[in-house]
């Protein structure tokens, strides 16, 4: 099939974003871009790393990119749901309950130690993430689009935490790790921040509506049904690995197509090609599967066993 750039004003905004990112966050520029991609592909990201690297900057970064609604949630174990979602006060004027919205009404929500709330107020924010809306005393509140929830957390730190459960962690499109900057990087970063921090003059170069534009172009790029059975065989890959103890879910596939087709759309191209679902299986699946206690004795991760999926599953050409 032969590439036609068919949408070349969606890849030069997608490209554009990333770049604006590029001007706060000091980190690769693919990292920058799969976050874009997976707010084309109506998704949401847990980005796990060590403090201090810029997790909560690089959200901060977006929403001022986007020139959308942000809200921030630090969750802490006294956290209640009510505290996620809103809740209803009695108005003495017009003597009857009135909704006040919590933090989750924004397009783009900051979750900070998403793992340091209780399991309750945890499941209150799943159903923002999945359904995208919230219930409150029988009345259900739709979560205006776009609406993607960025959670962070520590990966040294697990006293006082509660670990997110499976299926939580699998209503996360993509979980993703900034790193340490270059040498020269993270100098330029100190010499940024101690001066004129770049977050503070950052410009927006796309809204709302603009991000439903590329949702909306994304939706309508064409798989193929080799690709479609392409995504299916490495799923069925994952469940069928011994060193696996539990494999890539149906939900898992959807949330790899998806992004694949975010990814062909800022490439340029109408269609999924086979390498735009290689390049983001890692952060997609990698944290969606568990591994048997064999894999954790020889060290493997998760990440390897997603790549060893990628090589023994037949590419469709």
């Amino acid at each position: 099939m032969a590439e036609r750039a068919v949408e070349p004003a969606a890849s030069g905004q997608i490209a554009t974003i990333v770049e604006n990112l590029g001007r706060v966050i000091h980190a690769p520029d693919e990292t920058l871009r799969l976050i874009v991609l997976c707010l084309v592909a109506e998704g949401h990201a847990i980005i796990e790393d060590f403090p201090g690297v810029g997790k909560t900057m690089l959200a901060k970064a977006l929403a001022r990119s986007l020139d959308c609604a942000f809200s921030r949630l630090q969750f802490t174990p006294d956290l209640l749901p009510s505290d996620v979602t809103g809740v209803n006060v009695f108005n003495q004027q017009q003597n009857e309950f009135e909704f006040r919205p919590g933090p989750v009404f924004a397009n783009l929500l900051l979750v900070d130690e998403v793992n340091r709330a209780s399991p309750k107020t945890q499941a209150a924010l799943l159903e923002c993430m999945e359904e995208r809306q919230v219930s409150v005393d029988g009345v259900t509140y739709p979560l205006q689009p776009p609406f993607m929830v960025l959670a962070t957390q520590n990966p040294i730190e697990y006293e006082g935490t509660y670990p997110l459960p499976e299926a939580q962690l699998d209503r996360f499109t993509m979980r993703l790790s900034l790193g340490y900057p270059p040498l020269a990087e993270e100098a330029r970063m100190l010499d940024e921040q101690t001066r004129e921090p770049p977050l503070d003059s950052l410009p927006a170069v796309a809204g709302a509506a603009d991000v439903l534009g590329l949702v909306e172009a994304a939706r309508g790029v064409f798989v193929e049904e080799s690709l479609g059975r392409y995504v299916v065989a490495l799923l069925r890959q994952t469940r069928g690995d011994s060193r696996v103890y539990l494999g890539a879910s149906p939900r898992a596939g959807i949330a790899l197509l998806r992004v694949a087709k975010a990814r062909a759309l800022a490439e340029g191209r109408e269609f999924v090609a086979p390498d735009d679902v290689k390049d983001v299986a890692v952060p997609v699946l990698a944290h969606r599967l568990i591994l048997a206690p064999e894999a954790r004795s020889a060290a493997l991760g998760a990440e390897e066993l997603v790549a060893d999926a990628l090589a023994h599953t037949p590419v469709p050409v």
